[in-house]
């Protein structure tokens, strides 16, 4: 017969307790673009007026301060987004690095989203170039942080863990 202790039983428990949940802790919380916004600012605030570049024929949008601000309760936590790709690298193999953005055109033709509407994505994987267009989901941890690339100001960073094919 064996004989197990308090003291052991007490280790094991508390080995359980302190222990990684893996599977909860690897399923990503589903968000949408307005969760990027911080709550109690409204959308509608973030864009000002504008104004044309007559020499390329554009239209640069004037943000106020709420462009910037974040919604900084999601840094750190993992989530999955749909949007679409601009890329900003990419190799044989695909899109390595790109801006992730609500809606299809967005930083390319027209002018971009304000900063706490883009994510600066880093591919584990890169991401078929021959599925450039198609909106996707994308998974992985984000971070806060207000970074300039060569088509926008950006709000977030994050490492795709998971990049798939966003289905209607």
């Amino acid at each position: 017969m064996t004989h197990i202790n308090r003291r052991y039983l007490m280790a094991l428990g508390l080995a359980g307790v302190f222990t990684p949940r893996l599977g909860l802790a690897a399923t990503p919380r589903e968000i949408s673009w307005d969760d990027l916004i911080p709550p109690g600012v409204p959308y509608a605030d973030i864009i000002g007026e504008g104004e044309i570049n007559e020499a390329t024929d554009t239209w640069r949008p004037i943000f106020d301060e709420n462009a910037t601000k974040l919604n900084i309760l999601l840094n750190g936590e993992n989530i999955r987004l749909p949007g679409f790709i601009v890329p900003l690298e990419q190799g044989s193999e695909g899109v390595t690095e790109f801006v992730l953005v609500p809606y299809a055109g967005a930083c390319i033709h027209t002018p971009p989203p304000p900063p706490n509407q883009l994510i600066l994505v880093r591919a584990i994987d890169p991401w078929p170039t021959d599925n450039i267009w198609d909106p996707v989901w994308v998974e992985g941890k984000i971070s806060t942080q207000l970074m300039t690339t060569e088509v926008a100001e950006t709000g977030y960073a994050m490492t795709a863990d998971k990049i798939e094919a966003y289905d209607w």
